[in-house]
């Protein structure tokens, strides 16, 4: 498929996302009625619910999900490994353990947002500290620092759920699946999301040299070292961003720049635009399917993502030549 075509399928697909999961939720709201209310005056319930309630919500999955399919596509290309997610160097972990430390201790949205920004940022510093340590770090010894810190949070977090009171749990379990019903306040993840894309494609000509190897890169004039510590810290500030508005959210960061890949878009000039799409698309109809489908009930988020993308992507698997 040519990319003007491609790009056009996928920006229509985020617009009708975004126009699903303004209408659709328990409460069913007409295009002509969520129109009328934004052009007027009068206290209007479809107003409050399309404008008050869903508008910032949807806005919020659709930048979750853009983030954490760019850092999938930036930490692929890093670690050159295609199994590469937001998660794996440990920065989701980090953060769960932070943001279940503060619901143990009974903390409020604020607190808990601000305990998982602590968290990340710590698995950060360890990660830098630990897989930067030498100029001859490499992709290899990058990647298993990430694993084994992301092991040892995992067993923190199973500590904290195993030991914590009943009541807590269902709170809890829902962050580490994901859950974007208290996001409310999406402009701080739009404002990471516009400078990761800003990165992605000033830099898209050295990723594409990266991922050739680092030898034909370093030949071929780009400073490896540098690049990398930028992409690592650009696609740590996305999943950070990812992770404290919607919670552990997995899956989008590694499938969609497979599907990509696989329909033909390599390049990063290309691959970043189009991430952000459908990404920020595949999130926002899981999220409305979520509060829609069990509707006055809410599913986390997360388990829908990956009941639609596996078979998606094993579909786009089989269609490989």
């Amino acid at each position: 498929m040519r990319r003007p075509a491609l790009f056009t399928i996928l920006a229509a697909s985020a617009a009708a996302s975004i126009a699903a999961g303004l209408l659709c939720g328990s409460v069913t709201i007409t295009l002509p009625e969520a129109f009328g209310s934004l052009f007027s005056s009068e206290p209007a319930l479809a107003r409050d619910i399309v404008w008050g309630v869903r508008a910032p919500r949807v806005m919020a999955a659709f930048a979750c999900g853009a983030l954490l399919a760019c850092a999938g596509a930036l930490l692929q290309v890093l670690l050159r490994n295609a199994l590469a997610d937001p998660y794996i160097l440990g920065v989701s972990s980090g953060a769960s353990l932070g943001a279940l430390v503060a619901l143990t201790l009974g903390a409020g949205a604020f607190a808990t947002n601000a305990a998982a920004l602590a968290g990340a940022l710590a698995a950060i510093v360890l990660v830098f500290g630990l897989g930067f340590r030498s100029a001859d770090a490499n992709a290899y010894r990058l990647l298993l620092t990430g694993v084994v810190l992301a092991t040892g949070f995992a067993a923190l977090v199973s500590l904290i759920l195993v030991t914590a009171p009943q009541a807590q749990v269902k709170g809890m379990l829902y962050w580490l699946m994901g859950d974007l019903s208290d996001a409310e306040s999406p402009a701080a993840a739009w404002i990471v999301l516009i400078f990761v894309a800003a990165f992605g494609m000033g830099y898209a000509t050295r990723l594409d040299l990266l991922a050739l190897g680092e030898m034909k890169a370093r030949t071929l004039g780009v400073e490896v070292m540098p690049l990398r510590i930028g992409v690592f810290l650009v696609a740590a500030a996305a999943t950070v961003a990812a992770v404290m508005l919607g919670g552990a959210i997995g899956f989008i960061g590694l499938m969609v720049p497979h599907a990509l890949r696989l329909v033909g878009v390599v390049e990063h000039r290309a691959l970043i635009p189009c991430a952000m799409l459908l990404g920020g698309a595949f999130l926002t109809i899981a999220d409305t399917a979520s509060r829609t489908l069990w509707a006055p009930q809410q599913l986390p988020v997360g388990v829908l993502t990956a009941l639609i993308g596996v078979p998606a992507m094993l579909v786009l698997l089989k269609r490989r030549p």
